[in-house]
C-alpha cells in the first residue's frame, strides 16, 4: 500500500501548511469569523493551528483525567507559538464490557476513533496535533490517524494507574483490574467466598489511569515511544503525577518544533523504527494485542509489516522484564526505578535497537538515549541480558493444519512450551465461560472458542474472562486455549489467539469436533488438530456455517469491510478506489 504525503495541496507556509489555505484572505472571513467565539484573537490567525485530539471520558478511569491533561498540552502549544484547538473523540471500557455483547464494540472503536480523528483534522485543515489516550484502542488509533495524516504529530500516553490493595482479614497485596477476573474464577471455585470477592472488586481499582500491569494499554505505550511517535519517558508516568504534566506541555511544544523543523510522521514511522517497536514489546512481556495493532499502524503508514516479522526478531530478543500478568510487578514500579529508558539503552548498546532512527523530539533514538542512567542496584523488576526470563520471545507465530495463516500465542515458559489436549468446542465465548465456571473444564482439556473473529464476532473480542477463570480456578497449566478471537493484555497461560482463517470465513478452526486431539508447540512453531487430511476434506464438505450475527449498523459495516487478525484486522486494505 502506498500512503499518500497529503490528501490536499498546502500553502507555501511552511509553519501553516494547511490552515492558511482555510483562514487566509478576505474570501475566508467568514471562517476566521467563526473562531472567535472559541477563542481566537486576531493575531493567532498567523500562527499554526495546533489539534488537541482529546480520548477524555468518564466511561473508564483509564480516561477520566485527559481533559486535564489535554488544557497542558493545549499550554504547551500556544507557549510555543502554535494556537491550540481541542476537540474529543469516543472511547469505551474493555474492562467493564469484557465478557459480554458490549466487547465486540472495542477492536470496532480503534477504527471509529482513528476514521473520526482524521476527520476532525482535515475538515478543520489543522497543520499539527497532539493526541492523547489512555486505553487498548484508542492509542493504536491515534498513532494509524497520524500515519494517514503525515503532518507534525505527537502521541501522549495518559499514564499507569496505581495498585489497589486490601488490608485487614486478607493479606495485603497489590492489585489490578485482572486481580478481580481472576478472582471470579476462584468464587466459582469456592477458593475465596463472597465477602473476598467484594473486597478485591471494591480496591482494585483506586482511580484514573491505564490496567497497571504491562497489559495492552502499557505495552502499546512502551511501543509508541519505541517507535519514536512520543517523548522520552512518556510510556513510563503515574496518570496522576507532576511528570506527566509536564510531558503533556513539553508535547505542545514538541509539535510546533516539528513543524519548524519539518519533520512529519512517516519521515519517523520506518521499517526500523517498527523493528524497535517489536524489540521492546518483547523485551518487556508484552501484550499480544501489540501485533494486531502494530501491523495496522504500519499498514497507515505504508510499511511492509507481518506476522513473519515478529518471529525474526522474537529468535533473537529476550524477555527480560518480571511484569504481570505473567510476572510479579506493575508499570507502577517501573515508573519508580526510571522507566523503560535504560532497558531500552540496554537493548541498544547490545545491537538490538537500530539507534539511527529518527523521533518526534528531532533527535535519533541513540541521542535520547545517551545520557540515561542504568537501573539502580537491587531491583529485580529487570533481568541483565545473560540471564533472561526467556532466551527468545514469548509472542510466538504459530502455524499448522489448524492455522495456515498463523496464529498468535503468549508463551511465557512458565507454562511449558508443548500442550497436548483434547478439544472442548464451543462456538461463542458465552457457552465457554458457562462451562468454565460450572466447573465442566478439566485438566488436558483444550478450550476451542469459534465464531468470534473480525468478521465472525464479529469484533475479535478478547476472552480475558475465559482465560482469568482458568487460572482462577488453578488450571493454568494445564488447560490450553485456543480461538479466532483475541486476548486481553492481562490473559495469561497456554493460550493461542488471533487464528487464521478463521472459523467464520471455513477455516480449519470451523471443522473441530469434540475430543480431536489439538497439539500446541512454542518450539516448533505449530499448532495442529491430529486428524487426517481426508477427515478435514469430508467435514469442510459437509460444513454449513453461521448467518451474520449483525445485518445493520457499525457492526455490520465491519465484518463487511475487515481484513483478518493476520493482517491487523483494518477496515480500509480491501477498497476499491
Amino acid at each position: 500500500m502506498k500512503t499518500k504525503k497529503s490528501n490536499a495541496p498546502k500553502s507555501g507556509d511552511s509553519l501553516r501548511p494547511y490552515s492558511s489555505l482555510m483562514l487566509d484572505g478576505p474570501d475566508r472571513a467568514a471562517s476566521r469569523a467563526m473562531l472567535y467565539p472559541v477563542g481566537f484573537k486576531q493575531e493567532d490567525f498567523s500562527k499554526p493551528i495546533i489539534g488537541i485530539a482529546s480520548t477524555w471520558s468518564m466511561v473508564t478511569p483509564c480516561n477520566m483525567h485527559i481533559d486535564k491533561l489535554a488544557l497542558e498540552a493545549e499550554k504547551g502549544a500556544n507557549a510555543a507559538g502554535g494556537k491550540a484547538i481541542i476537540f474529543n473523540t469516543i472511547t469505551i471500557s474493555d474492562g467493564i464490557s469484557m465478557g459480554s455483547e458490549g466487547m465486540k464494540y472495542s477492536l470496532v472503536s480503534r477504527e471509529v476513533i482513528a476514521d473520526s480523528v482524521e476527520t476532525v483534522m482535515q475538515a478543520e485543515r489543522l497543520d499539527g496535533s497532539v493526541l492523547l489516550a489512555g486505553c487498548d484502542k484508542n492509542m493504536p488509533a491515534c498513532l494509524m490517524t497520524m500515519a494517514r495524516m503525515n503532518r507534525a504529530a505527537v502521541f501522549v500516553y495518559g499514564g499507569t494507574i496505581l495498585p489497589g490493595c486490601i488490608t485487614g482479614d486478607v493479606q495485603k497485596r497489590k492489585l489490578d483490574v485482572v486481580s478481580v477476573f481472576e478472582a471470579i474464577g476462584a468464587h466459582a471455585n469456592k477458593r475465596i467466598d463472597d465477602k473476598e470477592l467484594q473486597q478485591i472488586e471494591s480496591c482494585a481499582i483506586p482511580g484514573p489511569g491505564s490496567c497497571g500491569g504491562m497489559y495492552t494499554a502499557n505495552t502499546m505505550a512502551s511501543a509508541i515511544e519505541a517507535l519514536g511517535m512520543s517523548l522520552p519517558n512518556s510510556s513510563a508516568q503515574n496518570a496522576i503525577s507532576p511528570a506527566k504534566m509536564d510531558d503533556c506541555r513539553r508535547a505542545g511544544e514538541a509539535v510546533v518544533n516539528m513543524l519548524k523543523k519539518g519533520i512529519r510522521p512517516l519521515d519517523i514511522m520506518t521499517k526500523k523504527a517498527f523493528e524497535n517497536s517489536i524489540t521492546v514489546v518483547i523485551a518487556l512481556g508484552g501484550s499480544t494485542n501489540a501485533v494486531l495493532h502494530l501491523l495496522a499502524i504500519a499498514h497507515s503508514a505504508g510499511v511492509k509489516l507481518t506476522i513473519d516479522d515478529f518471529t525474526r526478531i522474537g529468535k533473537r530478543v529476550p524477555v527480560l522484564a518480571d511484569l504481570k500478568p505473567s510476572g510479579k510487578h506493575l508499570m507502577s514500579e517501573v515508573v519508580a526505578i526510571g522507566g523503560i529508558r535504560p532497558l531500552m539503552k540496554t537493548l541498544l548498546e547490545a545491537g538490538l535497537l537500530h539507534g539511527d532512527c529518527l523521533t518526534v523530539t528531532g533527535e535519533t533514538m541513540a541521542e535520547t538515549l545517551a545520557n540515561v542512567k542504568p537501573y539502580p542496584a537491587g531491583q529485580t523488576i529487570f533481568r541483565p541480558l545473560d540471564n533472561p526470563i526467556k532466551k527468545d520471545s514469548h509472542l510466538v507465530i504459530l502455524r499448522g493444519n489448524l492455522a495456515p495463516e498463523g496464529a498468535v500465542a503468549k508463551i511465557s515458559g512458565k507454562e511449558g512450551l508443548h500442550f497436548e489436549g483434547k478439544a472442548r468446542v464451543f462456538n461463542s465465548e458465552y457457552d465457554a465461560m458457562d462451562a468454565i465456571l460450572a466447573l465442566k473444564i478439566k485438566k488436558g482439556d483444550v478450550v476451542v472458542i469459534r465464531y468470534e473473529g473480525p468478521k465472525g464476532g464479529p469484533g475479535m473480542r478478547e476472552m480475558l474472562g475465559p482465560t482469568s477463570a482458568i487460572m482462577g480456578q488453578g488450571l493454568g497449566k494445564d488447560v490450553a486455549l485456543i480461538t479466532d478471537g483475541r486476548f486481553s493484555g492481562g490473559t495469561h497461560g497456554f493460550v493461542v489467539g488471533h487464528i487464521t482463517p478463521e472459523a467464520y470465513c471455513g477455516g480449519p478452526l470451523a471443522l473441530v469436533k469434540n475430543g480431536d486431539k489439538i497439539i500446541i508447540d512454542a518450539e516448533t512453531r505449530e499448532l495442529r488438530l491430529d486428524v487426517s487430511a481426508k477427515e478435514l476434506a469430508k467435514r469442510k464438505k459437509a460444513w454449513k456455517g453461521i448467518k451474520p450475527r449483525y445485518n445493520y449498523g457499525v457492526l455490520a459495516k465491519y465484518a463487511s469491510a475487515v481484513t483478518t487478525a493476520s493482517e491487523g484486522a483494518v477496515t480500509d486494505k480491501n477498497l476499491k478506489l
